[in-house]
């Protein structure tokens, strides 16, 4: 049972590196048209939330991960209805709701990213529902627009005898920001959560100790090094909330300092923190 409504800004950085590929531009780092900004998707940063909780919990009960490359969702669905002792591979027509959502307590009550993030779960011939989830990630945002840099690579390894005659070594490319710092906002309601899914306040301590380690078990040199500047967060005293987010999210703010054209370090950024709250609201600043 959650007793507050969570609202949060968080900051990290990436350094000669991509964060987050679009396979519709070749891979490149995400960026907009228009303005020259880069983004992160929301889905992106979940799934980095979710290969961390796998990791530190270790299929320990109730923390399991549904979205993951194990086993077809399908299969997942029909072990909730074996667990509770529902008929199996019914139609979806033959399907009724209090069965439903039986199976889906039971995927609320054992998948942590189902609790936190929803998931739609009517697939196949054992249904349960769709789930909207208590937790929302937005983009994460550049602060800065973005210069991507193409840099050219060469690799001698050859996947078949006829690429390797045509000489020592191949030409490739990798695609990365020198330097860019990111904002995403993120929500946690406690009246979804204490009606839908269950989420606990141990389960949003975890979602805290995950975004402040989320890049720590995640390095790849494709990614370059991304390090979490900040997790602001703002909790309420109340279920349903004691203040609006866009009032809350203008007290952290973010901009270059004075002189400084082109961010190459989070140096060349000054933050800066009202830590007058509204009535009802307290702010704890993780990093």
């Amino acid at each position: 049972m959650l007793e507050n409504k969570y609202d949060f800004v968080y900051l990290f950085d990436v350094t000669n590196g991509n964060p987050n590929g679009d396979p519709d531009a070749g891979n490149e780092p995400r960026m907009d048209a228009e303005t020259g900004m880069g983004y992160v998707t929301d889905v992106c940063l979940k799934r980095k939330v979710r290969n961390y909780v796998d990791l530190v919990k270790n299929g320990e009960e109730g923390f399991n991960i549904l979205i993951k490359n194990d086993k077809p969702l399908n299969d997942k669905f029909k072990a909730a209805y074996e667990a509770e002792g529902l008929a199996v591979d019914k139609t979806k027509k033959g399907t009724d709701l209090p069965t439903e959502l039986k199976a889906q307590q039971y995927m609320c009550r054992n998948y942590y990213d189902v609790r936190a993030f929803g998931a739609v779960m009517s697939t196949g011939n054992n249904s349960c529902g769709i789930v909207r989830g208590p937790v929302q990630f937005s983009f994460a945002d550049s602060i800065s627009p973005i210069y991507v840099n193409n840099v050219t690579i060469t690799r001698q390894a050859k996947t078949d005898q006829k690429r390797a005659e045509k000489g020592d070594t191949e030409m490739g490319n990798k695609s990365i920001i020198p330097y860019a710092l990111y904002r995403m906002s993120g929500h946690i309601s406690a009246a979804l959560a204490n009606k839908i899914t269950g989420l606990t306040e141990e389960d949003v301590d975890l979602l805290w100790k995950a975004l402040l380690n989320l890049f720590d078990e995640d390095r790849s040199a494709a990614r370059g090094d991304m390090e979490v500047r900040g997790l602001y967060v703002f909790k309420h005293e109340s279920v349903l909330g004691n203040a609006h987010f866009p009032e809350l999210n203008k007290k952290i703010s973010v901009a270059l300092k004075e002189g400084i054209t082109v961010p190459r370090k989070f140096e060349d950024y000054e933050i800066k923190v009202d830590t007058s709250m509204p009535e009802g609201v307290s702010l704890i600043p993780y990093c």
